[in-house]
């Protein structure tokens, strides 16, 4: 660490991407390992945002990080010997990941080697058979004790219990293990001692140093003068770890050239571990050893095994057998996750690394080699990393409404064996919205029909705009944005319900003052910023027949005199006597009017005109009608129900108003005298101002003839460029045919007042009555 963080003085910008401590075995939990975030150049300030972690490829956790400063720390127990065995050294690796940037650290840790295992014989009591014959400098081993410890803190050496008749002999394998052999340097003499006890002590190097005993018991027998002997000294031997239990292993063989029992030869491990013997089982008889538990690569790759052939006289011989574990692919590869962004917001930019994911497969070679890949087209890739992890990154553009709102990510890890094993894991990515959709309404512009004289708070039209983000981005809300008269104009007329889109009427529409009007109606989503779009509402109101017909001509009012109309006595069928005009304020049918005669003096004698409103005559005037007669027609609509009013014409049959006079004149009896007698003086104040009109008429005529070179007098200007004379009649074609719908005012001169004139004038009777 200390020469990184040299070269990280030298180059600041410089990071470090292989971090190495070391630390001895059996620390207690919490034991510093290492400063580690100060190691990566990682300030305090910057942990909170680099969020540094650590991801462990061994399936027990050994480092946990401290919450403030991230220093790695013990987190449990590490036995040096459980873990490596007789590895050295003795490496735990992890990755520490950071984010904001992201990057992947490797940092390994070195476990080294205390003294906290003494030497041990598998045996406690080791008995030696030795013919009395047998001759000085013969070696007998002893076999070897076993320390779990490396280096200096494994067995170093043998001591024996000092006598004159044996030696100790220390020797030491290729492998470097060390063996002690009993080496006889005297003649033994059986009738003098038959048995001979000893302590063989190992000792280790270590500070304090640890020490192991065993007794050796040597029984003296008679003499077998020859020994078995192996057909070979070492055996080497193959195995595929995947044996089957039972299978043959191997087989040892030695002679012996003795006779009888001394050559019968049986065979047994010797200086073999416990656990060893479990694997495999020995036929003293045969020599066959076969598999007796599972052979794992994974655990073991190489067992070392001493044999013993004894002969019936008791003298031994020893071969080794080294057994190399070959590996199959029987281990499947593993996978960790790492999730780093989950759930994924939605505009996360590509190459945004969303998870980590390590690899491991526990088989050794091509059997080991693993590659991974991701099943299905989603808008992800996995990059390489390192050897054994591999990132998760955004490979194109997020769009939750238009892809998904949630991914399966589904990753398969494959060795290189044959048969290739695999496996998977599945990874399952939200993606959070954001509000990157503006409601949309189901039409861009609405139309609703409303019959008039609704009911305040009637429904009107219901608008629905749809948004396609999630939660509160989607949730729509509605607004009067404007209308025919703005927003302020509109809003008297109807109001919208915020969240159903409902627009109601604020009060009862008529169609006679609003046929239609238009409101815009504003959706917007409850995002940060908030979105809308906007639709038109166009409102009509469908007319109903709440009007009556209403007669302009003739007026009738209470108090005012009654109408009348002058007609010769002269008058052929078909002479027009006056033209009822009436309107009406509804619409369409509503308005269609149509004139009925329904009570007359002489019924034979009028008619009225359905459509037009005309009375004319429907006879020749005779001498027997009399001189005064009473018309009332009724005005009808096509509504439904249909609405009506009627219009009384009174009709003085003479041949001039003069004659027409003494007939108006009389007073009637009874109920109708006072009417009577207001007619007459209607007519009288209305002859009077007739007779007004024509003489201011008359002298503007002569006052126009007089400056027709300067134009029209002002006078006339009100009636336009054509010219204006009752004694030529030339009025305007369209007053003269036409059909008045309301009162005109005549812009002729009077003492009193305008002369209203009815919407059609018969001029023949217009100019004798005022001659």
């Amino acid at each position: 660490c200390k020469q990184f963080r040299q070269q990280e003085l030298l180059n600041p910008r410089c990071t470090v991407s292989r971090l190495r401590y070391a630390i001895p075995e059996e620390l207690g939990r919490g034991s510093l390992v290492g400063p580690l975030a100060r190691d990566l150049g990682l300030s305090a300030d910057e942990l909170p945002a680099r969020k540094l972690r650590i991801v462990a490829g061994d399936e027990k956790q050994y480092f946990s990080l401290e919450e403030d400063n991230r220093n790695l720390r013990v987190k449990d127990r590490i036995d040096r010997e459980s873990i490596c065995g007789a590895v050295s050294p003795c490496v735990l690796s992890l990755e520490a990941v950071v984010e904001n940037p992201f990057d992947i650290f490797h940092v390994s840790v070195a476990i080294q080697d205390i003294n906290d295992n003494a030497p041990q014989f598998d045996g406690e009591l080791v008995t030696i058979e030795m013919i009395e014959s047998t001759p000085p400098g013969t070696r007998f081993p002893l076999g070897s004790a076993r320390d779990p410890d490396i280096g200096e803190n494994s067995l170093q050496n043998y001591e024996l219990t000092p006598n004159t008749l044996f030696s100790l002999l220390v020797r030491e394998s290729p492998d470097g293990t060390k063996h002690a052999e009993l080496v006889l340097e005297n003649v033994l003499d059986r009738e003098k001692q038959r048995n001979h006890n000893l302590i063989l002590t190992a000792v280790d190097g270590g500070d304090p140093v640890r020490s192991g005993t065993a007794q050796i018991k040597i029984n003296v027998t008679d003499a077998n003068d020859n020994p078995p002997v192996f057909t070979k000294e070492i055996y080497t031997v193959r195995l595929m770890e995947n044996l089957p239990e039972g299978s043959l292993a191997f087989q040892v063989k030695a002679t012996d050239n003795d006779e009888g029992t001394n050559a019968e030869i049986t065979y047994s491990f010797s200086d073999t571990a416990k656990n060893i013997r479990q694997l495999f089982t020995l036929d003293p008889r045969t020599g066959d050893v076969k598999v007796a538990g599972p052979l794992d690569y994974e655990e073991r790759k190489y067992y070392e095994v001493s044999v013993e052939g004894k002969d019936g006289g008791g003298l031994t011989a020893h071969a080794k057998v080294h057994i190399d574990i070959i590996d199959v692919n029987d281990h499947a590869p593993t996978l960790s996750l790492l999730p780093i962004l989950n759930p994924i917001p939605e505009d996360s930019v590509p190459s945004t690394v969303i998870a980590v994911i390590n690899v491991r497969d526990r088989d050794s070679g091509e059997n080991g080699e693993v590659s991974c890949k991701m099943d299905g087209k989603l808008p992800f890739r996995l990059e390489t990393s390192s050897e054994n992890t591999y990132k998760l990154i955004i490979d194109s553009a997020l769009d939750r409404e238009k892809q998904a709102s949630e991914h399966r990510v589904s990753v398969v890890a494959r060795d290189r064996g044959r048969p290739a094993l695999w496996s998977s894991t599945e990874l399952v990515l939200e993606v959070s919205d954001v509000n990157d959709n503006a409601p949309v309404f189901e039409e861009a512009a609405y139309s609703a029909y409303v019959a008039e004289n609704n009911a305040a708070g009637a429904l009107v039209v219901r608008v629905q705009a749809r948004d396609a983000d999630a939660g509160a981005n989607g949730r729509v809300s509605y607004w009067l944005a404007g209308g025919s008269a703005g927003a302020a104009g509109a809003a008297p007329l109807v109001s919208v319900e915020a969240r159903s889109g409902a627009l109601y009427a604020q009060r009862s529409l008529d169609y006679e003052q609003c046929r239609e009007f238009w409101v815009a109606v504003r959706a917007q989503d409850g995002g940060a910023p908030a979105r809308s779009s906007t639709a038109t509402v166009r409102v009509f109101v469908l007319d109903r027949n709440d009007n009556a017909p209403r007669v302009l001509w003739p007026a009738a009012g209470a108090g005012a005199a009654a109408a009348f109309e002058v007609v010769p006595r002269s008058a052929e069928a078909g002479y027009l006597v006056a033209k009822v005009v009436a309107v009406d304020a509804d619409a369409g049918r509503n308005a269609w009017l149509s004139y009925e005669l329904v009570q007359a003096s002489e019924p034979a004698l009028f008619r009225v005109g359905l459509h037009s409103g005309e009375v004319r005559t429907a006879r020749a005037v005779s001498e027997r009608d009399a001189a005064k007669q009473r018309v009332v027609a009724v005005v009808k609509d096509h509504g439904q129900p249909a609405l009506s009013a009627t219009a009384t014409l009174h009709v003085v049959l003479a041949e001039s108003l003069q004659e027409a006079l003494p007939e108006l004149s009389e007073r009637p009896a009874g109920a109708e005298a006072a009417a009577a007698a207001a007619e007459l003086q209607f007519y009288l104040v209305l002859a009077l101002a007739l007779l007004s009109a024509l003489l201011v008429l008359s002298v503007a005529l002569a006052v126009l003839a007089r400056l027709r070179r300067a134009g029209p007098p002002a006078v006339l200007r009100c009636l336009g460029a054509q010219r204006f004379s009752l004694a030529g009649a030339a009025f305007p074609a369209d007053f003269c045919e036409g059909t008045l719908p309301y009162s005109y005012n005549l812009c002729v001169a009077a003492p009193a007042r305008m002369v209203p004139l009815p919407g059609r004038v018969n001029f023949a009777n217009f100019k004798t009555s005022f001659t």
